[in-house]
């Protein structure tokens, strides 16, 4: 009774030198980091251990509130640029896609310029003074 033919023997092979690789990586790594922390200057100064490193004591808590309009400008630079993460691609690709591909990307092109605009209506995307 045979477990193993020539092809999966040869597959193995091939795994053989990427757990190879895998080991060599780690071993290398874990070497790397032993001798930084063997080789470091221990002995911390005060400006390390201030707040900021800065020289200065805080002015106030850390835990301030923020105006919520970054958080909305920050939202809005994700989505629009995971827009170009997703249009990129497909621009690359576009001669081998189907009329298909094209109408889609053209469909989410719209849902986008269409969000644009409502955020732009609701004024999202102008900055006031609070």
């Amino acid at each position: 009774m045979k477990f193993f033919n020539q092809s999966s023997i040869n597959t193995l092979i091939d795994f053989n030198y990427f757990f190879l690789f895998i080991s060599f990586s780690l071993i290398i790594s874990i070497c790397l980091l032993l001798i930084s922390f063997l080789i470091s200057k221990k002995t911390p100064e005060f400006e390390k251990s201030t707040p900021y490193e800065c020289g200065f004591d805080p002015f106030s808590d850390a835990r301030g509130f923020f105006n919520i309009q970054f958080y909305t400008l920050g939202v809005l630079f994700i989505i629009f640029d995971l827009e170009l993460a997703f249009l990129y691609p497909w621009a690359i690709t576009l001669t081998l896609n189907s009329i298909w591909g094209f109408w889609n990307m053209l469909i989410f092109l719209i849902i986008l310029t269409i969000g644009f605009f409502y955020e732009w209506e609701k004024g999202a995307l102008s900055w006031k003074e609070c």
